[in-house]
């Protein structure tokens, strides 16, 4: 059950500088000082939201939920919310400025630390709603053996379709420079995942790290590139040829994937010629390849046309050779 997050501050907030408490609850973002505290948590669906026994009073069923983007708890067992000041006004009974008094005396965590740990939840939140947009990511889980949709959404698992992210970071508050230091971003600002599976890392109900299962699909030509994507297979890039130009093949190796050559089988073997060279020159790269076998005399434009359909192509995929 979803956490309702409302709450007034007690009236002798109005005492204090409204900007002094802000400033701390910044500096003890709650999710960290609970963790902190040894409370065990598991995410509890979208919007950084985590769920736990409540640390305020005995339950055997977990009731006591964070959200992490909005700094706030709430206990549906016993009622009680607020934010970080509240929470320790409760847990250690305390008044509201014994309570602002209490945390001004703890070391609080590192600015980096909590900024990465921040923006990590809130792109492992942002690729979980992407999952389910995406059909291909779908497939994929599906052909490597992972359906079972609990599953997918206790591990978190997501998709990064590229090219929104850095949009909706700096929508959020994020800086640019917080982006590319926690490695989410390149130095031109595109993503880092891109048309990935993403499995977030949890370390304490805390993600530390991001993994993506990246692979790519090479076609030589545009009419290629357009039959494969209106068949639903959007992890896709076209090289306009057999040659790829040094940008084109930088790009290819900027991060760990597995690439799937499909290059045109014509009469004079000059496709297939051309993706065993690339192939080897990619994995003198680290850079995995596969190399998808089609029918005699064909390109990925002549299979959809003459009645090859994303099922038959499937197969194409899953048989291709290193």
């Amino acid at each position: 059950m979803p956490a309702s997050f409302s709450y007034a501050q007690p009236s002798e907030a109005n005492s204090i500088v409204g900007g002094d408490v802000e400033q701390l609850k910044q500096r003890w973002p709650l999710l960290y000082y609970l963790q902190q505290q040894n409370w065990a948590a598991r995410p509890a669906g979208y919007d950084s939201e985590f769920v736990g026994l409540c640390p305020l009073h005995q339950e055997t069923r977990p009731s006591f939920y964070v959200n992490a983007r909005k700094n706030l708890f709430y206990c549906h067992g016993c009622g009680q919310g607020g934010d970080l000041i509240r929470f320790v006004e409760l847990s250690r009974h305390l008044s509201f400025r014994q309570s602002l008094a209490y945390l001004e005396q703890q070391s609080a965590p590192p600015v980096d630390s909590v900024d990465s740990a921040t923006v990590l939840n809130e792109v492992a939140a942002f690729y979980q709603e992407q999952l389910d947009r995406y059909p291909e990511a779908l497939r994929y889980l599906e052909r490597r053996g992972v359906h079972d949709p609990a599953l997918i959404k206790e591990l978190r698992i997501g998709y990064a379709p590229g090219g929104c992210l850095r949009r909706h970071l700096t929508a959020q508050g994020f800086s640019f420079d917080l982006l590319r230091r926690v490695g989410l971003v390149n130095s031109q600002g595109r993503d880092t995942f891109y048309g990935r599976v993403v499995f977030p890392c949890s370390h304490g109900g805390r993600i530390v790290n991001l993994y993506g299962r990246p692979e790519v699909i090479l076609v030589e030509g545009l009419f290629d590139y357009a039959v494969l994507w209106q068949a639903g297979f959007h992890h896709l890039t076209c090289s306009l040829g057999t040659h790829l130009n040094a940008c084109q093949f930088r790009q290819l190796c900027d991060n760990k994937r597995t690439v799937y050559l499909t290059f045109d089988v014509d009469a004079n073997g000059s496709g297939q010629q051309a993706s065993q060279q690339l192939a080897y020159r990619l994995r003198a790269r680290g850079i995995a390849t596969r190399r998808v076998l089609l029918p005699p005399g064909h390109d990925p434009n002549h299979f959809f046309v003459q009645s090859g359909d994303a099922r038959q192509f499937q197969s194409l995929l899953e048989a291709a050779q290193p």
